[in-house]
């Protein structure tokens, strides 16, 4: 094997397994700001957007640099392409995190609502699900990546308790505050359901970088959701606006 590719790839592994721990990082200390309603902690990490943004870039161009220089095969082929698929779904996830950033802000300006409860145990089994998966990664362990995507139905419940919720709590409001709770409730819902979409991407990566199988449409069917996933240059628009 060549080594100068066995230096470069390992870097590149080191350096994606950084910008995760970061993205789990600042995932956590959303989650927790938001329930403590810390608007001043919220808007500090939203402040620092674009480091993720500058992250996912280099390590995108060190991808497509191997790649070029030394057209990988087989397993060092997965390895980049699973790298460069991954490193995409960081970047969506750090981007949700801004956007729960600024609901919570927002929220904080609200009564807590009922629903917040559900809501906070939904962050938290999210977390876990991005924790495991990124375990995953590290540790190229597909039996604790299939884990996390059996998790993703345990999410898409939780969300539709919290729109159902929203929903009879909607009918039930008498002022527009209440009601613009309810709907920054829901949204954030819909955020950490996308977070555990982006956890379980990288899960079913792991098991394609360990072994070539592509278990993505697989999972999609046996769980009973609307199609397959979209192809890696099609992920945005899970977290459409």
């Amino acid at each position: 094997m060549n080594m100068i590719f066995v230096r470069e790839s390992g870097a590149m592994k080191t350096s994606i397994l950084r910008l995760a721990g970061e993205v789990e990082r600042r995932l956590a200390a959303v989650l927790t700001a938001t329930e403590r309603r810390d608007t001043d902690a919220l808007k500090s990490w939203m402040a620092r957007d674009s480091e993720i943004d500058d992250w996912e870039v280099r390590i995108e161009e060190e991808c497509l640099k191997i790649l070029a220089l030394h057209q990988p095969v087989a397993r060092d082929l997965r390895f980049v392409v699973a790298v460069l698929k991954i490193n995409n779904d960081l970047e969506r996830i750090g981007d949700i995190v801004v956007n729960i950033a600024d609901r919570g802000i927002r929220l904080a300006a609200f009564p807590v609502t009922p629903l917040q409860p559900r809501l906070m145990q939904m962050g938290g089994i999210v977390r876990e699900m991005l924790a495991s998966s990124l375990d995953a990664l590290m540790e190229l362990d597909v039996a604790r990546a299939e884990a996390v995507i059996v998790r993703d139905d345990e999410v898409d419940r939780l969300n539709g308790e919290v729109i159902g919720g929203v929903i009879a709590q909607a009918t039930l409001a008498n002022t527009g505050a209440v009601t613009e709770a309810l709907i920054l409730t829901h949204s954030v819902a819909r955020d950490l359901e996308r977070i555990g979409d982006h956890a379980t991407n990288i899960a079913e990566d792991v098991a394609y970088l360990v072994d070539g199988t592509i278990i993505r449409h697989q999972n999609r069917h046996r769980s009973g959701k609307p199609g397959a996933a979209p192809a890696p240059d099609q992920r945005e628009d899970q977290d459409g606006q």
